[in-house]
């Protein structure tokens, strides 16, 4: 994992690590951390160091994709600058196919039996991505595996690609963030088992916070 990622999401705040008050998530669960890997996109040094991270991860894995893929919507940027670097085809995937014209869950030109390297942004759960991954299977893609710049590391999201049989890496992870932050004096240490136990059981410790703050 490279903490010189998780340096920059924290420096960009596209991770923010808050405690009290926590975050809520759209889904309604409070949380002390919240990512928005979009920030990356307006700061051309991390955007370039983190498509770099992404060919060298391709690189060390011994991949040899024919085609990138992005996740829509937060992917195809990322995507799109590795495609580049990479000189390859891109294509994207919706989370559904559209409901007009051509009614394209794939947009761009993928044929049957392309090895393809999906990039994501976040895992959170792993559903959506997943769901982007199998998308390109029934089109007739080989998926080589997903890649994403961090992961929140849930167990939900780690059964959910094992499941599907569908290979997992990321630029870097929460655990590697969480270190980064406590020894750059972000975060002391009864913070981090703060942190170690949402990661536990995210769904309980929302509900705790929820709970302590009707007091």
């Amino acid at each position: 994992m490279n903490r010189n990622i998780a340096r920059i999401l924290l420096d960009l705040e596209a991770v923010s690590l808050r405690i009290d008050p926590p975050f809520t998530w759209t889904s309604g669960r409070l949380a002390p951390i919240y990512c928005d890997n979009r920030l990356i996109i307006s700061d051309p040094a991390s955007r370039k160091r983190v498509t770099a991270g992404f060919k060298t991860l391709i690189e060390e894995k011994g991949f040899h994709p024919d085609v990138i893929a992005g996740t829509a919507t937060a992917g195809i940027p990322h995507a799109a600058w590795l495609s580049d670097l990479m000189d390859l085809p891109m294509v994207y995937v919706r989370g559904a196919a559209k409901g007009h014209g051509k009614q394209n869950r794939i947009e761009g030109r993928l044929e049957a039996g392309k090895r393809v390297i999906l990039i994501e942004d976040l895992i959170s759960t792993g559903g959506s991505s997943v769901s982007a991954a199998e998308g390109l299977k029934e089109a007739g893609a080989d998926v080589l595996g997903v890649l994403a710049i961090f992961t929140y590391g849930l167990e939900v999201a780690q059964k959910a690609f094992l499941e599907a049989n569908i290979p997992l890496y990321t630029l870097t992870s929460f655990d590697v963030l969480a270190k980064e932050a406590a020894e750059g004096g972000r975060l002391s240490e009864s913070d981090l088992d703060t942190l170690a136990q949402w990661q536990r059981d995210p769904a309980l410790w929302s509900e705790n916070r929820k709970k302590e703050s009707q007091k």
